[in-house]
C-alpha cells in the first residue's frame, strides 16, 4: 500500500485539530475583546464627573484641560497627560478605543496594536467597573462643543460597523 495515502486522514485530522485550535483561540479572544462592550444608553454623567475627579483630575486636570507641554515627552520619554476638552485628541478616537485604554492602560493596547511605547497610562480595570468607566467617559464626553461629540460619534459608529480594532 502506498504510504502517502495512508496518511491522508492522518494529515486531514491534523489539519482540522489546528483549523478547531485556531477558531476556539478566535473566539475566546473575541469574547475578552472589548469589541463586545458597548456604552450603557443613560450613562450617568454626574457619577462620572465624581469619579473622574477622583482618579482623572491629577492627572488631565480639574477642568480636563491636562498637563502643561502635553505633546513633548519628559524626561522619562512619557508624553504628559493629554487634555480631554475639546483642545486634546480625546474625540479622535471611538468610544471602543477610550474605554480600552481606560481599563487596560496604553502600553496594553498599543501593544495589542504592534506598537511598543509606554503613554503613562495606567490601567484601571482594577479600580473602576465597566460602568463607571463609561459614566466618565460620558462625562468628558458632555463636555465638549457639538462639533467634536458628532465627528467623535461618527467615529464610533464606522468603528462598531467594521468591528473595532
Amino acid at each position: 500500500m502506498d504510504r502517502r495515502i495512508m496518511n491522508k486522514p492522518t494529515i486531514l485530522l491534523g489539519a482540522a485539530a489546528i483549523v478547531l485550535i485556531g477558531a476556539t483561540g478566535w473566539v475566546v479572544s473575541q469574547e475578552s475583546s472589548p469589541q463586545s462592550i458597548t456604552a450603557p444608553n443613560e450613562p450617568d454623567i454626574q457619577v462620572g464627573q465624581a469619579l473622574y475627579g477622583e482618579y482623572c483630575a491629577s492627572c488631565h486636570g480639574d477642568n480636563l484641560e491636562g498637563q502643561q507641554d502635553w505633546r513633548s515627552p519628559g524626561e522619562d520619554g512619557r508624553l504628559p497627560a493629554p487634555p480631554h476638552d475639546e483642545t486634546g485628541h480625546t474625540w479622535h478616537h471611538a468610544d471602543r478605543m477610550l474605554f480600552d485604554y481606560t481599563k487596560r492602560g496604553g502600553k496594553a493596547v498599543l501593544a495589542d496594536q504592534g506598537v511598543e511605547f509606554d503613554s503613562g497610562m495606567p490601567g484601571f480595570g482594577d479600580d473602576l467597573g465597566d460602568e463607571e468607566i463609561w459614566n466618565i467617559l460620558a462625562f468628558i464626553q458632555s463636555t465638549w462643543p457639538e462639533r467634536q461629540r458628532q465627528l467623535q460619534a461618527e467615529r464610533t459608529r464606522f468603528d462598531n460597523e467594521r468591528g473595532g480594532n
